[in-house]
C-alpha cells in the first residue's frame, strides 16, 4: 500500500516562501508522476505542479508558473513543493498525489482523475 503524507504547511506573509514535504511510503514507486493540488473551503481541487517521480520536466498552473518548484529526492523518499512569492490566493491545503498508472498512458496530470493516491494535506495560510 502507497501512502503519501504532506508536511510543512503554516501560516506565511505574503511574498514569503515555504516548502512542503511529502513523504512516499511503499515500494515500486519509480514509474509514478507525482503532483500536488490544493483545495480551499467550498471549492473544486485544483491542480497545482506535477513531476515524475524520477524527474524531468515538470508541469505548473498558469497560477503558479515562476513561483513554484517540484522535485523529488529518491533517497529521501521525498517529493518537495517549494514555493515562493505566496499570494494570499495561495491559501488552501495542498495535497499530494500520485498517478500510478502514468507511464504510457498520456494521461492529462492536469487533472484529479489522473490520481489514484492521496495524501490527507497540510493547510498553507498566506497572510496580507
Amino acid at each position: 500500500q502507497v501512502q503519501l503524507v504532506e508536511s510543512g504547511g503554516r501560516l506565511v506573509q505574503a511574498g514569503g516562501s515555504l516548502r512542503l514535504s511529502c513523504a512516499v511510503s511503499g515500494r515500486s514507486f519509480n514509474n509514478y508522476v507525482m503532483g500536488w493540488f490544493r483545495q480551499a473551503p467550498g471549492k473544486e481541487r485544483e491542480f497545482v505542479s506535477a513531476m515524475a517521480w524520477t524527474g524531468g520536466n515538470t508541469l505548473h498552473a498558469d497560477s503558479v508558473k515562476g513561483r513554484f518548484t517540484v522535485s523529488t529526492n529518491n533517497a529521501k523518499d521525498t517529493v518537495y513543493l517549494q514555493m515562493n512569492n505566496l499570494k494570499p490566493e495561495d491559501t488552501a491545503v495542498y495535497y499530494c498525489a500520485a498517478d500510478r498508472t502514468a507511464y504510457g498512458n498520456h494521461h492529462d496530470l492536469t487533472s484529479v482523475l489522473s490520481y489514484d493516491v492521496w495524501g490527507l494535506g497540510t493547510q498553507v495560510t498566506v497572510s496580507s
